[in-house]
């Protein structure tokens, strides 16, 4: 971001601690399942519907987040959805059964949604192309700290103060964040609404039919919805197994997932480099691979010390692939570009919440390791075929310019 003007990088920077909130959001509850479990005597697949309610609830919500920001500005959708993300985390923390803490998840999922998509369409509309890439791979640093955050701060608090104080935690990460964020659309000239150009004021429906009539976006969805199956499917579960198989507290198993983080940080500091040494079929490629070989390094792993390697290559190929993903969807429909990165972000978290639905119904028939080989064996199929429709896409492209 370094030929972005002060006010731009000013902005982007508050996206990002927005996306930091999100991201902890989506990943607070994975180490706390074993004692969720417990504490409302439920089973493991009943206790995982707290992420998977989050994650249907951010999906469907993109439908309608990606049309509004088009229509009433990116920048003020952004501060209120963050702001009123604090409402459901107070409610899980206040959750008497687990009905209502799923419920309001379900309600986070709702608000939350409307942060993450919405600051990458911000981007695109107010970044040149040729910036966007190495710019989106520093708004990932607000993401991925979230994941490190929201791993560690739900195993932390459920090992000492409770679950609870969890929510309550990051209801005024949201607060503090969310006013900072309103306070910049108002001050910042980058950040205040713009008239919507002819093409944005089509209808929902419309605007939804533009994005899936491209054939290269309907190529990006889908691919970033299988994605979400086999990355977040398992990694959901990757606590919990640490837990119950090698006795490791719920701190030290959150802790351990921060080294995923690590490695999509390790992929932000050489962003630049990667993108050119290894361009976006490399990315896309080799991040499925990485991934793939971690999930089959902590499936045959014999000591929790493997998951520190793994995690961390799942979390660097991780980026490397939806990075990658990402800069396509800026893209792939700029008319309705917010309603574009939208419905990306949807296929994204509904992907997730059929992965963690397909991963706990294996984990109780055949127990985590399955469900990390499953993962090993489909995700490198998935970078390396995503790959291949990028350089088929580089050639059309080229062809119609010649």
């Amino acid at each position: 971001m370094s030929s972005l003007n002060p006010h731009h990088r000013r902005a982007i920077t508050l996206l990002s601690c927005a996306a930091f909130a999100s991201s902890a959001s989506a990943r607070l509850c994975d180490p706390m399942l074993p004692n969720l479990a417990k504490a409302f005597l439920a089973t493991p697949a009943d206790a995982a519907q707290v992420v998977s309610s989050f994650s249907v609830a951010y999906g469907l919500m993109q439908l309608f987040f990606g049309p509004l920001g088009d229509r009433f500005g990116k920048y003020r959708m952004i501060a209120w959805t963050t702001l009123a993300s604090l409402v459901g985390s107070l409610g899980a923390a206040l959750s008497y059964s687990l009905g209502w803490l799923v419920l309001a998840r379900l309600l986070t999922g709702v608000t939350a949604a409307g942060i993450i998509p919405l600051s990458m369409a911000w981007i695109g509309d107010t970044v040149p192309y040729e910036q966007r890439q190495a710019t989106l791979a520093r708004f990932l640093g607000g993401q991925i700290m979230g994941v490190i955050g929201g791993q560690f701060i739900g195993g932390l608090f459920t090992d000492t103060l409770g679950w609870r104080w969890a929510f309550a935690a990051l209801a005024l990460v949201y607060l503090l964040v969310g006013w900072r964020v309103l306070s910049e659309s108002r001050a910042n000239p980058l950040a205040r609404p713009t008239p919507a150009p002819a093409g944005h004021t089509l209808g929902v429906l419309a605007q939804g039919r533009t994005v899936i009539g491209v054939g290269w976006a309907r190529v990006i969805l889908l691919t970033v919805f299988l994605e979400g199956i086999v990355v977040f499917g398992a990694l959901a579960f990757v606590p919990s197994y640490l837990h119950q198989r090698f006795g490791l507290s719920l701190t030290m198993a959150g802790a351990l997932m921060a080294f995923f983080g690590v490695g999509g940080l390790s992929y932000i500091l050489f962003a630049r480099h990667f993108v050119r040494r290894f361009g976006e079929v490399g990315l896309a490629a080799g991040g499925g691979v990485l991934i793939g070989g971690a999930w089959l390094l902590l499936a045959l792993g014999n000591a929790w010390a493997w998951a520190i390697p793994a995690s961390y290559l799942v979390g660097l190929g991780y980026y490397m692939m939806h990075n990658t993903l990402q800069t396509n969807a800026t893209q792939m429909a700029p008319q309705v570009r917010g309603t574009a990165v939208s419905l990306f972000a949807s296929a994204f978290f509904l992907g997730q919440s059929l992965g963690v639905i397909l991963a706990a119904a294996l984990l109780a028939r055949s127990g985590a390791p399955a469900v990390f080989i499953a993962a090993a064996t489909t995700t490198p199929l998935l970078g390396i075929a995503f790959a291949r429709r990028i350089r088929r896409q580089h050639r059309l492209l080229r062809a119609a310019q010649a």
